[in-house]
Formats: structure tokens, sequence, C-alpha cells
């Protein structure tokens, strides 16, 4: 079971770091080309939500065959797991864009 949590933790914060350092560095980006960063990092971190849930599963593909495969043979176990990765990743990533939003509608 250690195995299943690490890998699930990895998983939250391998998405989250990407929302996260894509955002800023799009924001970077922003203010070297003159244009508003805020907004910049909002559209960056709304746009790569799915990406980083993708990257952080290692692929798209790949976890759908295997809760397609398992589900099909009757082994729930291997597609639960694959989920329950998928929804860690998700939360990771939700949570990214959540903390972007917050950053930057604090002013003061």
């Amino acid at each position: 079971m250690s195995t299943f949590i690490s890998k699930a933790i990895l998983d939250f914060f391998i998405a989250f770091g990407i929302v996260l350092g894509g955002a800023l560095l799009g924001g970077m980006g922003a203010v070297v080309s003159l244009q508003p960063p805020t907004q910049t990092m909002l559209d960056v971190a709304g746009r790569i939500k799915i990406w980083a849930l993708a990257a952080a599963v290692g692929g798209t593909i790949d976890p759908m065959r295997v809760i397609e495969s398992n589900m099909l043979d009757g082994n729930l176990s291997p597609a639960i797991k694959q989920i329950l990765y998928l929804i860690f990743a998700f939360l990771g990533a939700h949570m990214g864009t959540e903390l972007v939003k917050w950053v930057c509608s604090s002013r003061g």
C-alpha cells in the first residue's frame, strides 16, 4: 500500500508543479512581451490543467488502456488504482490552478 500512496502523492505534486510552474513562467513571458501578466497566468493555468493531469499519470492512452483491459477481465483492483491516480493528479492540477487564481486576485 505504501507504493500506491507514494505514487499518488507524486502524481499530485507533479500535476501541481506543472500548473504552477507553467503559469509563473507564462507570467514572466508576459512581462517580457509587455502583456498583462495576471491575465496571462490565469489563461495558462486554465489551459495546461488537462496536460498536467496527463503528464502526471505518464501519458494519455496508457492509463486508459489499463482501466479498460482490467475492467473487461474482471480485475477491478488495478483499474481502481488507475482511477485513483487520475483523481490525485486532477486534484493537484486543480489546486495549482486555484492557487494561481488566488495569487492573481489578491492585491494589496
